[in-house]
C-alpha cells in the first residue's frame, strides 16, 4: 500500500499510566504531520492493557490534553470508528483469536519462569531494550509438562540466527539478529493478558494501519513484531521510529517528569505554539 495515496492510516496510542509529556507529544506530532502530508486518517488508541498502572483519570486527561495540544483524530475511544472499539481492554476476544492461531500454528510453547528466574540466568544477556533475553528453559515444554495450577505463559519461539530487517522512515535499513539481539518473547502472560506485541500487532492489522510513528527505544520491539506479523500471516505495516527526547541531565523523558508533562506545562500557561517552538521540543 503506498504512502502517497489516500489510503495511508496512521495512529497514536498512548497508554493511560500517567501524564502524557513532551516525548509523547513529539512523536504523536510528527505521526500526526505525516497523516497530513500524505492524505490519510489518524487513529487515536487507548493501550489500557496494565490495569494495575492504567487509570480512568488519565484516560481523561490523555484525550483533554491532546487535543489542547492540536491533535485531531478521526478514529478514537471518543468519536468511534469503523474499526473499534479503540479500547484495548474491549479487544481481549480478538487478542485471543490471534493467539489461539499461534498456539494451534505451533509458534508459540507455554512458559513457566517468572521474570526472577530470566534475571538470575547466568546465560540471560539483556537485550539493548533491557528485556532479559530468554534462556531458553521452556521451550521443549507442552502443557502436558506442566503441573496442575502451574502459572503459565507463553512465549514466541524466535528463529535463532535470522537475520530481522526493514526499512524504517526515519533511520533506513535496520537489522536484528533472532536468539543474541533478542530472544523468546511473551505473547500471552499468566493473568490472561495479551503482551504487547501480541496487542500491537493484532491492531494494527485489525485497524488497518500503514504506517507506525514511535520512538526508536522500539526498534528491538519492531524486529520482535515483524515475526508475529509472518506467523500470522499477514502484512505489516511500514515503520517510522522517531529520536527521543532528554530532559537537561540527559535522562529519557518519561511519565515521571511531572513538570514537564503536558499538563503541567499548560498550567503554567504555556500554548502548544511556544511549547513546539522551544528547544526542548525539537532538540
Amino acid at each position: 500500500m503506498s504512502l502517497e495515496t489516500p489510503s495511508y492510516r496512521g495512529r497514536i496510542a498512548p497508554s493511560p499510566t500517567g501524564y502524557l509529556h513532551l516525548g509523547h507529544a513529539r512523536t504523536f506530532w510528527v505521526a500526526q504531520q505525516r497523516v497530513i502530508e500524505y492524505g490519510g486518517i489518524l487513529v487515536l488508541r487507548n493501550e489500557d492493557l496494565d490495569s494495575a498502572r492504567c487509570k480512568p483519570e488519565f484516560v481523561s486527561a490523555m484525550i483533554e490534553d491532546l487535543h489542547w495540544f492540536g491533535f485531531r483524530w478521526q478514529e478514537g475511544p471518543d468519536c468511534g470508528g469503523t474499526f473499534g472499539p479503540y479500547t484495548q481492554s474491549q479487544r481481549l476476544e480478538l487478542y485471543r483469536s490471534r493467539f489461539e492461531l499461534l498456539r494451534e500454528s505451533g509458534f508459540i510453547y507455554p512458559c513457566t519462569c517468572s521474570r526472577q528466574d530470566v534475571l538470575r540466568s547466568v546465560s540471560a544477556p539483556h537485550a539493548a531494550d533491557d528485556e532479559p533475553i530468554y534462556p531458553g528453559t521452556c521451550r521443549g515444554k507442552s502443557l502436558r509438562d506442566v503441573p496442575v495450577g502451574t502459572k503459565v505463559s507463553w512465549r514466541f519461539r524466535v528463529p535463532d540466527g535470522e537475520t530481522i530487517s526493514f526499512l524504517d522512515g526515519s533511520r533506513g535499513v535496520q537489522s536484528f539478529w533472532a536468539g543474541k539481539d533478542f530472544g523468546d518473547f511473551i505473547v500471552w502472560r499468566h493473568d490472561g493478558i495479551p503482551s504487547y506485541q501480541l496487542a500491537v500487532v493484532t491492531d494494527d492489522d485489525a485497524m488497518q494501519i500503514t504506517e507506525v510513528v514511535r520512538g526508536m527505544d522500539l526498534l528491538l520491539s519492531t524486529a520482535r513484531q515483524l515475526l508475529l506479523y509472518r506467523a500470522l500471516n499477514v502484512r505489516s505495516p511500514k515503520f517510522f521510529h522517531c529520536p527521543l527526547l532528554h530532559d537537561e541531565s540527559g535522562k529519557r523523558l518519561a511519565k515521571r517528569h511531572d513538570a514537564l508533562s503536558l499538563r503541567a506545562l499548560r498550567i503554567q500557561g504555556q500554548t502548544p505554539e511556544s511549547i513546539r517552538c522551544s528547544a526542548l521540543f525539537s532538540g
